[in-house]
C-alpha cells in the first residue's frame, strides 16, 4: 500500500473538537504502527477561526513525527455562506443552487486541490472528516476513486443536502463510529456501490484512575454525579442540571453535581451556597480519570452525538453511565454493554438515580460491563487493524 493522505480543514495537536481529537489519535497511532501517511490541510487555525486568515506558513512540515502539508486558504464570501448556513440551522434545506453556495463559501483551497490532482498516484488513498467541510466534498471531487469518508454524520439538515448525497454515492468508502450513524447513513444515502463498516473511536484502554486521590484533591467525599464536558445548551447540560435540582428537592440525600469541562452557565444559587453543584471547569487528564472513577455514575445528557468518549472513559474507570433517550448513538452503547441506563423524563431520572445509589454492587458491575466492553473494541490497536483490514478490503 502507498501512503494515505488525510485531508482535513484544519489540524493542530490542541485545537478542539471531536472529529479533530479522533483524527490525531488515528493518525498517531496509525504512524506508530507503521503506516506511512500525510496531514493535508489549509493553514487556518481552527473551527472557531476566522476561515479567511491564513494562521500557519503555507508548506511542509513534521509535527510528531507525522507529515503536514499546509495550502493558504481561498478567500470566501462569509455573508453568502451565512445566508445558507441560517436556513440549515433552522433545519431548512437550502435549494440546490445555495447548496453549492455552502460548499464553495465554506473554508477552500483551491492550492490544495491542485496538488492533489497532480499528486494522487502517490497514495492510496485520501481519507476525509467531517463530511460537512469544503476540503471534504471539494476533496472527494478531485479523487472518488481514491476517497475514504469518515463522515461523523448527525442528524441535522446538512447530512440530507443534495450535494453531499450526489456526491459521496461516488466514493469507495465510509467509516461509521457507532452502528446508528451507520443506519442514518443508509437512511439518506445509497450506498449500494459504497463499502461501508462501523469501526468506532480508539482510547488508550490502559489509562489508571485512583477515586480517593481524586477526593482528597478537591474535597468532595459525598457520593457525586458527575459531568464531564461543555457546559452549553447544545450538550443539553441544562437539563441535567434542571433534573438534578428537582432531584435534590424531592430527596433527602447528599448527592452532589460535579461539573468538568469548559463553557459558562448559570447554575441554581441556593444549589451553589449549598456546595449541592459544584463546577471545576477545566482539569488534568489524570483528575478527569479519576474523577470518573470516584463518580457514582456519569450523566451525559446530549442528545447529538456521534460517539462519546466520556462514556467509555467512564466504563474505563469502573463506573455506569445514564445518557439522554434521544441520542440513538449514546443509547445503542448502554444497551449493547449494559453499563447503564437511558432517561427522557424526569422521573425516569430520578427512578435510575436512586436505583445506582441503593444498588451499589449493581452499579460497580454495569461499570464493568462497560470497561470490558470497551477494551475489547476501542483498543487503539484492535482501531489500527479493523482500518487497515477495511481499506485492504477496498482496493
Amino acid at each position: 500500500m502507498k501512503k494515505l493522505g488525510f485531508v482535513v480543514p484544519w489540524y493542530g495537536e490542541n485545537i478542539p473538537g471531536g472529529a479533530e481529537m479522533l483524527l490525531r489519535g488515528l493518525t498517531s497511532h496509525m504512524a506508530a504502527s507503521g503506516v506511512e501517511l500525510e496531514i493535508l490541510t489549509t493553514c487556518v487555525k481552527q473551527f472557531t477561526s476566522d476561515w479567511n486568515e491564513n494562521y500557519h506558513k503555507e508548506g511542509v512540515t513534521t509535527e510528531g513525527g507525522i507529515t503536514i502539508r499546509r495550502f493558504k486558504v481561498r478567500k470566501r464570501d462569509s455573508a453568502a455562506f451565512d445566508r445558507v448556513n441560517a436556513m440549515l440551522i433552522k433545519g431548512r434545506k437550502p435549494s440546490r443552487e445555495d447548496q453549492e453556495v455552502f460548499v464553495r463559501e465554506m473554508v477552500n483551497s483551491t492550492d490544495l486541490y491542485d496538488y492533489m490532482s497532480e499528486h494522487k498516484d502517490e497514495y492510496s488513498w485520501f481519507l476525509y472528516t467531517p463530511y460537512m467541510f469544503g476540503t471534504t466534498i471539494n476533496g472527494i471531487r478531485v479523487a472518488p476513486e481514491k476517497s475514504v469518508l469518515i463522515p461523523c454524520f448527525h442528524d441535522e439538515a446538512y447530512a440530507y443536502m443534495d450535494v453531499f448525497t450526489e456526491e459521496y454515492k461516488k466514493i469507495k468508502g465510509m467509516v461509521f463510529n457507532a452502528v446508528p450513524e451507520e443506519e442514518l447513513a443508509l437512511r439518506i444515502y445509497d450506498l449500494t456501490n459504497v463499502k461501508h463498516k462501523t469501526i468506532g473511536v480508539g482510547l488508550d484502554t490502559k489509562i489508571s484512575s485512583d477515586p480517593q486521590r481524586f477526593r482528597e484533591k478537591f474535597n468532595i467525599h459525598d457520593p457525586f454525579i458527575l459531568y464531564a464536558g461543555r457546559k452549553d445548551e447544545g450538550k443539553n447540560v441544562h437539563t441535567l442540571v434542571k433534573f438534578f435540582a428537582e432531584f435534590k428537592k424531592r430527596n433527602s440525600t447528599n448527592l452532589k453535581l460535579v461539573l468538568i469541562g469548559g463553557g459558562q452557565m448559570d447554575f441554581p444559587e441556593e444549589f451553589i451556597k449549598s456546595g449541592d453543584i459544584i463546577d471545576l471547569g477545566f482539569v488534568d487528564i489524570q483528575d478527569k480519570y479519576d474523577a470518573n472513577s470516584a463518580a457514582l455514575l456519569l450523566c451525559q445528557p446530549s442528545k447529538n452525538e456521534s460517539f462519546s468518549l466520556v462514556i467509555m472513559e467512564s466504563w474505563l474507570g469502573g463506573r455506569p453511565v445514564m445518557v439522554h433517550e434521544d441520542c440513538e448513538v449514546t443509547k445503542h452503547f448502554v444497551v449493547d454493554a449494559n453499563g447503564g441506563f437511558y432517561f427522557k423524563t424526569y422521573y425516569e431520572f430520578e427512578g435510575q438515580v436512586n436505583y445506582l445509589m441503593n444498588n451499589p454492587d449493581v452499579a460497580s458491575k454495569m461499570g464493568a460491563n462497560g470497561c470490558e466492553y470497551v477494551k475489547a473494541r476501542f483498543d487503539w490497536d484492535i482501531i489500527v487493524k479493523n482500518y487497515m483490514d477495511f481499506l485492504n478490503s477496498c482496493e
